[in-house]
């Protein structure tokens, strides 16, 4: 009762704003015409990195890119796209101090990567550099790796993988080459004992080319991991990369 009664008096102070648009919304989350605007990717897609095709295919396919070079990670999901109706949210949570996201996000997550949490041991987050953590205070992929670790009753193991060097913004890149070359070398496993013959769930925030979670995935298999399954909130979709 009390619960309910300081909720409604914060409503009263601070309204719940849309998290992409911030126009007023009944309840937190995301308006009427942003959420009908957001692009879930729920459809048929690569069964290895998640990419969505045009069309659905028989059985379990691979992407163009997959096939060409399997990845490190076994496979790898997003909740939706990361496009202009997508981006202010993945922006507030990363750089604005929106912790308050974690909790519905995190609901998201779950729903999406409920295969991978069923079958997966430690949550990992994708690691910043001691000096980028220090500038922003919070891990994004930490606190949300937390929350599902917590609401899974999984371990969670912040320290299990670090980045070892400070590397340019991935977002800074040109290419994919570039921010493949950006993050080489880049992850290192202290203590192999962490994640050796272990399912490991990596969590980060957004796929753009895969390069970071790749070095994360093969910093982890060098440790001796059994399996990288990759979880993310969001991933760029390029319409020329989809498999027709």
């Amino acid at each position: 009762m009390a619960g309910n009664v300081a909720k409604a008096v914060l409503d009263l102070l601070f309204p719940p704003l849309c998290i992409a648009c911030r126009a007023p919304v009944g309840q937190a989350g995301f308006c009427a015409d942003c959420w009908s605007g957001i692009s879930f990717l729920d459809g048929p897609g690569c069964v290895c990195c998640g990419l969505p095709f045009a069309v659905a295919l028989e059985g379990d396919n691979l992407c163009a890119s997959c096939l060409t070079t399997r990845p490190a990670f076994d496979t790898a999901r997003a909740i939706l796209a990361y496009d202009e109706k997508s981006r202010g949210a993945i922006l507030a949570l990363k750089h604005a101090d929106r912790l308050d996201l974690v909790p519905g996000f995190a609901r998201w997550l779950s729903r999406t990567g409920r295969g991978m949490l069923e079958n997966s041991d430690p949550v990992i987050p994708v690691p910043l550099h001691p000096f980028r953590l220090w500038r922003r205070r919070y891990n994004q992929s930490a606190e949300l790796a937390r929350r599902l670790a917590r609401d899974w009753r999984l371990t969670y193991e912040p320290s299990a993988l670090i980045r070892s060097r400070p590397t340019a913004s991935q977002g800074a890149m040109a290419s994919a080459r570039a921010r493949r070359r950006n993050v080489l070398g880049a992850f290192k496993v202290p203590d192999p004992h962490l994640v050796a013959g272990l399912r490991i769930l990596l969590l980060d925030d957004v796929l753009t080319t895969g390069a970071t979670v790749e070095a994360c995935a093969r910093a982890l298999k060098r440790a001796g991991a059994a399996r990288v399954h990759v979880l993310v909130l969001a991933r760029v979709v390029k319409a020329s990369d989809v498999l027709i």
